[in-house]
């Protein structure tokens, strides 16, 4: 493993066994149990008779800290994760949606129904609030606009992120409800057509 000081590259990778160059170390057993501080050469030993590895999992600690683990399987383990955490992502759709704070009945209308039409196909959407020139002194305008559009399509989803100003915006972001999630994730799984959530053609009757 090659490690540069100022520039260039640093691995990633932490140091095990005999690559730690330090006089001692800060143990930490294979549960998560305090060793204590212990000669590298001692921890070494252990690693050995345990038939684990010693990897140093904070180097810059005085002395560094290493733990008694399996470095491959933790690598595999992680690897799992990161692979995991990226498709969580990649299946994670958020929507945007923008506003004005003094809206017009029918464009909320249509904005509204956007936001039903996400939220029933599984995805997130953000809601921002744009405010020009004096509305940004109202901003309870705003706020007051975002909790009625929440009101307004609960049925299909719920706040994940409460109305908080941006700068010249505000935004809030609405999921849907745990269940329509589950729908769509099993509807992309199936060789036909799924059902889907019913339409309600005449829900969200605006106030």
């Amino acid at each position: 493993m090659t490690t540069m000081l100022g520039r260039g590259p640093i691995s990633a990778e932490p140091r095990i066994n005999d690559r730690i160059r330090v006089s001692e170390v800060r143990l930490v057993g294979p549960n998560g149990e305090q060793v204590g501080i212990v000669p590298v050469q001692d921890a070494l030993r252990l690693a050995q008779e345990a038939d684990l590895d010693l990897v140093e999992v904070a180097p810059t600690a005085r002395p560094p800290v290493a733990k008694l683990m399996d470095y491959g399987k933790y690598k595999y383990e992680s690897a799992v994760k990161a692979r995991e955490s990226r498709k969580n992502q990649a299946n994670t759709i958020i929507k945007e949606i923008k506003l004005r704070p003094k809206i017009d009945p029918n464009d909320y209308a249509t904005k509204k129904g956007h936001v039903e039409r996400f939220l029933k196909g599984g995805d997130k959407v953000k809601v921002t609030i744009m405010f020009r020139g004096r509305e940004q002194s109202r901003p309870e305008l705003g706020f007051r606009l975002l909790r009625q559009l929440a009101d307004d399509v609960n049925e299909f989803g719920q706040v994940e992120s409460q109305p908080k100003q941006d700068g010249r915006n505000m935004t809030m972001v609405i999921g849907p409800h745990k269940r329509r999630s589950d729908q769509k994730s099993e509807g992309r799984g199936s060789a036909g057509k799924g059902q889907r959530p019913q339409r309600a053609e005449g829900a969200g009757q605006g106030s």
